[in-house]
């Protein structure tokens, strides 16, 4: 069973759906115990780091999510959801984050700017629609999908200085962050409960990994 943490951020209906859609069982919960029983757990996420950050430890979730990945389950954050496993962002301030990967989340446009990427191409932001996959390195999170296959965005926001758990990216002005794995831990800026087949077959290589104790 895998638990999808409910901590009043994110878009739970859809991925329940999808997990359904694939034949899985799948449940939406803000049980502790719940998420640390479960074979593998999914962190979503819509809006602000800071307000999420500060309603997943307020709710004690950060703990029982963090317990799940030390104990060696599956653990994949979503969109906001990856963003909260890094060690911080700078989304209006700066604010800690999981720390179970290494980097940092920021500005879209600060990174284009950094980059310099082609003023003139006026790109908007957020980053709002299908975009390509470009594969960075090999990993079981990607073995059902293919190097170019369009998964969806939204995001004004992106994971930087990822170092080797960088596992696909996606060229918007420049190449951004598009999902990261290490060990266990792994994170999709892209929704795939919104991504069609490749969103689909990548949940279902995400339930074929066995979890940790408990």
């Amino acid at each position: 069973m895998t638990a999808i943490v409910d901590y009043g951020v994110g878009n739970l209906f859809s991925l329940e759906s999808s997990f359904a859609a694939i034949g899985e069982q799948a449940r939406v919960t803000s049980d502790p115990e719940i998420i640390l029983a479960a074979e593998r757990v999914i962190l979503p996420g819509v809006g602000a780091f800071g307000d999420a950050a500060e309603k997943l430890r307020n709710t004690g979730l950060d703990r029982a999510v963090t317990a799940a990945a030390e104990a060696g389950k599956p653990l994949m954050g979503i969109c906001l959801g990856m963003q909260l496993l890094f060690e911080k962002s700078f989304e209006y301030g700066e604010h800690a984050g999981l720390g179970l990967l290494k980097g940092v989340v920021r500005p879209i446009r600060e990174i284009l700017e950094e980059t310099g990427a082609d003023p003139e191409r006026q790109l908007k932001i957020p980053q709002m629609g299908w975009n390509a996959l470009r594969f960075c390195r090999d990993n079981p999170l990607l073995s059902g999908i293919r190097e170019g296959d369009y998964v969806y965005f939204v995001h004004s926001y992106a994971a930087t200085g990822c170092g080797n758990s960088l596992l696909a990216d996606t060229e918007y002005g420049t190449y951004l962050t598009a999902c990261v794995g290490q060990g266990n831990v792994f994170g999709c800026q892209f929704h795939p409960e919104k991504s069609g087949n490749v969103g689909l077959n990548i949940l279902k290589s995400f339930c074929a990994m066995g979890g940790g104790a408990a």
